[in-house]
């Protein structure tokens, strides 16, 4: 009998051990005002990424706050991924680097290894690291990876990366301020340095914060110019693109001033939509330009981040006012 009441005293130490293991967050009524990056995971629960108040998850009902209380890494969020195991990262550049992963129940911080072992396998992740470095990393599923991004040629300058996108062909690029792109095939790095990747404007740099692919396959940099890229193995030249004259400025205009943007996307009938920080949002079918403003008390606020979720309906993430959705006319500020 003492045996047996002692393994029930385990059985129920144990348990009690895993629920204090479970974090459950604060439950809210509404979202903070900054939410930077929207997130849709495979269970069709939302994650709304904030640059002061940690994440929120959403699951249709009830509006969960995570921060560093609850073992998240920073308060800031600066994007939001998830593996093929359903486990969700959230990336932070700033003040400091730091990967957070949540496998449903706690937070752990993943710890780097700077060993510059560059590969490109198809299920790796790829995070971005601190602002004002020239490097990324790398996530095996076991190990993260810190790799240091070689520069351009004759463009010694130092640098930082601004976005991270893989393409069809499971080719990875780098968009950087302001030495321009660079794509990594598994086996070389590429660089576009064209002046409108590199550019200094307002006595700043853009940087390339956006890149996306369009329906014809060709590559676009928050530019405006769009860029027809070619495999290494095809090469016949210096050059592994063709740069070309794409729409000119968002407002539809040949010589205009709006041709960059912050965050692209494209919808289910391969039109591309382009935020901007703050001139509303920008959509072209191939052929005609449409503008939706944004506003707040009918004025204009700023906007940083576009998203399509598993339902291809789209997202906005803003620096001051919470999260719009669209509703097929106009993007609607998010309420639960």
């Amino acid at each position: 009998m003492t045996s047996c009441n002692g393994q029930t005293s385990n059985k129920k130490k144990n348990k009690d051990q895993f629920k204090e293991l479970l974090v459950k967050g604060d439950t809210v009524k509404d979202l903070g005002s900054s939410i930077m990056v929207v997130y849709q995971d495979k269970k069709n629960r939302y994650w709304f990424g904030s640059w002061d108040t940690g994440v929120y998850r959403y699951d249709g009902k009830t509006l969960v706050n995570f921060t560093t209380k609850h073992g998240l890494a920073n308060n800031r969020i600066d994007e939001i991924k998830e593996d093929k195991s359903g486990n969700i990262y959230f990336t932070a550049c700033h003040p400091t680097s730091t990967i957070s992963k949540f496998d449903g129940n706690a937070f752990t911080t993943l710890t780097a290894i700077s060993n510059n072992d560059w590969k490109l396998n198809s299920t790796d992740m790829w995070f971005k690291h601190a602002y004002q470095n020239e490097k990324v990393y790398r996530y095996d599923g076991h190990t993260l990876h810190e790799l240091q991004l070689p520069k351009p040629p004759n463009l010694p300058n130092p640098f930082e990366i601004y976005s991270i996108y893989k393409d069809k062909k499971g080719n990875i690029w780098f968009g950087s301020n302001p030495v321009g792109v660079c794509r990594y095939d598994g086996k070389s790095f590429e660089w576009i340095t064209e002046e409108d990747v590199t550019e200094f404007r307002n006595e700043g740099a853009n940087g390339v914060r956006s890149i996306v692919e369009d329906k014809n396959g060709d590559f676009w940099f928050n530019t405006e110019y769009r860029y027809r890229v070619y495999d290494s193995g095809s090469l016949k030249s210096n050059t592994f693109y063709t740069r070309l004259k794409s729409i000119g400025g968002l407002d539809g205009k040949k010589d205009s001033d709006l041709d960059e943007y912050l965050s692209t996307v494209k919808d289910k009938n391969n039109d591309l939509w382009f935020v901007t920080y703050d001139s509303g949002v920008w959509k072209y079918d191939g052929t005609k330009i449409t503008h939706f403003a944004v506003q707040v008390n009918s004025k204009d606020i700023n906007l940083f981040s576009i998203y399509k979720d598993n339902n291809d309906e789209l997202w906005l993430g803003t620096p001051e006012n919470g999260a719009f959705k669209f509703d097929g006319r106009t993007f609607v500020k998010f309420r639960r």
